[in-house]
């Protein structure tokens, strides 16, 4: 699986209330910190494999432990319209 956004969503910065949030078209998500690390990845090029690769290097952490998290997520937010694959 390659993630990208899907048409009309897009991760953006809530400055007013100093948090991240995925909006998307009658809809917003507000994402952990562990959910914004793997959204701030999800750029349409990256597939899930290099995604688990750069978060087990950005946190210490061993890739299979990371990689059922991710896909999780992925899964979760591809089932709700946010995220398509390729």
């Amino acid at each position: 699986m390659t993630p990208r956004f899907a048409p009309g969503v897009r991760l953006q910065e809530d400055k007013a209330r100093g948090r991240w949030v995925v909006l998307a078209p009658e809809r917003m998500f507000v994402p952990d910190e562990h959910a914004l690390a793997v959204l701030r990845l999800v750029d349409g090029a990256r597939d899930e494999a290099a995604i688990v690769a750069a978060l087990a290097a950005q946190f210490d952490a061993p890739a299979e432990v990371i990689a059922g998290d991710v896909r999780a997520m992925l899964a979760d937010l591809l089932s709700r319209g946010a995220l398509r694959d390729g």
